[in-house]
């Protein structure tokens, strides 16, 4: 997962999840212990801190594990933002108290968890079985000396999600490969699209794409140095692909192409429902969350093309802390809730691409369709994206933030019309002030 911000929004990153979720914290609060797990009643009871839809509860997992493991009782929570949680896990992270056994890790957190919490988190370099993964996966969660903090769960290959209605009444071509040509190879001619779709859109008011955040997202993820370079220095203020991203969404915002939100942040989900926008840069991760907001009113009207480059954006880990009194019974959930047969269920579920080689490579994910998205083969589209991820992807201590604070100066041009320049000079006070 996602993303952050939303992330996982898994963002990705916080997502909420494909049934009813209850909103909470993913470490309790007024919990004193070390950790919540321990032996009980004669039983192994393993303590999560989830967010977002990972997958991980919501397709019966935890429920097989414990048929298959009668000694075992797993005890899941779950936050809808991703956000919110990890706030909360830091907190806990330096008081050493109230943690969960196993915690999720997104993405934009793992090089400052692998920097600053490396001692806390058990070591995963020597399990076995775990030699599936995308060789640069493991290295998002890898310290210098070598220790594995965490296993992988998906990834975030990018594609469009857009309504095949919307298209037709404005004119344009609705099969999905056709979309794809539309703009291929460049997201400027994604934004050129939506000048015409503006332009010749029949019916009542509807933006292009819901936000330029996503647009912006999209576009500096397909590159291997985002906002730190390998040294660790921040480099947002100088890097070309993320001056670019920054103008060519500031350009979508000023242009009326937005509906003026943020993804998973207020209003989004409502947009999805009432159909206000008729375009969203979506990460696989994404696509359920997607369908459950939209409804089943909206069902067959969204559907999916190839984005115009690539570009991971979200994907999460499991950890487990070192303290815990069940660490490796936790260990060994996890490597085989991650293990490839686990991943490609996950996908086959609710469309979360894996992390895993191996599961990439099985059939369930190759020949996967989505009935909510016009039977879109989201196998293909999404597998092909994953080839295009860079392989070397250099993250920074404070990519969540960074990118979160991003985000929110790009609704500065879109919400308030602030000129662009002075929207980049306040995310850059925000920047600064946020990562010190």
């Amino acid at each position: 997962m996602g993303s952050l911000g939303s992330v996982r929004v898994r963002a990705s990153a916080a997502v909420a999840a494909v049934g009813a979720l209850t909103l909470v914290v993913g470490c309790s609060s007024g919990d004193d212990s070390v950790t919540g797990g321990g032996k009980k009643d004669g039983k192994t009871v393993i303590t999560m801190g989830l967010y977002g839809v990972m997958g991980i509860k919501e397709t019966g997992l935890l429920e097989k594990y414990e048929k298959e493991n009668p000694d075992v009782d797993i005890q899941a929570e779950i936050a809808g933002d991703e956000q919110t949680y990890y706030t909360a896990l830091q907190t806990r992270l330096a008081a050493g108290k109230g943690l969960k056994d196993i915690q999720g890790i997104e993405i934009g957190r793992a090089k400052e968890i692998t920097e600053t919490q490396a001692d806390k988190f058990a070591d995963f370099s020597k399990t076995p079985g775990t030699d599936h993964f995308l060789p640069w996966k493991e290295s998002q969660i890898s310290t210098e000396d070598g220790k594995v903090l965490g296993l992988g769960t998906d990834i975030g290959p990018m594609a469009v999600c857009y309504r095949k209605d919307y298209f037709e009444q404005a004119g344009l071509p609705t099969d999905r490969e056709e979309v794809a040509k539309l703009w291929a190879g460049d997201w400027k001619k994604y934004v050129e699209v939506g000048r015409t779709f503006k332009k010749d859109f029949k019916g009542d008011d509807v933006a292009y794409m819901d936000a330029a955040s996503g647009l912006f997202n999209a576009m500096v993820y397909g590159y291997p140095e985002q906002y730190y370079d390998e040294q660790g220095e921040l480099i947002y203020q100088t890097n070309p692909a993320v001056k670019e991203a920054w103008n060519l969404a500031a350009d979508a915002g000023e242009d009326g192409l937005t509906a003026k939100l943020r993804q998973f942040q207020p209003g989004w989900d409502p947009g999805l429902a009432n159909g206000t926008f008729a375009t969203a840069v979506c990460p696989a991760w994404m696509l359920s969350h997607i369908s459950e907001k939209a409804g089943p009113a909206n069902k067959g009207k969204w559907d999916v093309a190839r984005a115009p480059k690539g570009a991971n954006w979200g994907g999460s880990f499991l950890g487990v802390v070192e303290q815990s009194p069940v660490k490796e019974e936790a260990k060994k959930l996890v490597a085989w809730l991650t293990a490839p047969e686990q991943q490609a269920h996950i996908f086959k579920e609710i469309g979360n691409i894996p992390s895993s080689e191996q599961a990439l490579q099985s059939a369930d994910v190759k020949n996967a369709r989505s009935e909510y998205f016009n039977n879109a083969p989201i196998g293909q589209i999404f597998g092909a994206a994953a080839q295009e991820i860079p392989d070397k992807q250099v993250l920074g201590r404070k990519d969540g933030t960074i990118k979160d604070t991003f985000s929110q100066g790009l609704t500065l041009i879109e919400q308030q019309g602030s000129p662009r320049e002075e929207a980049w000079n306040t995310t850059a006070e925000r920047i600064e002030k946020a990562v010190g």
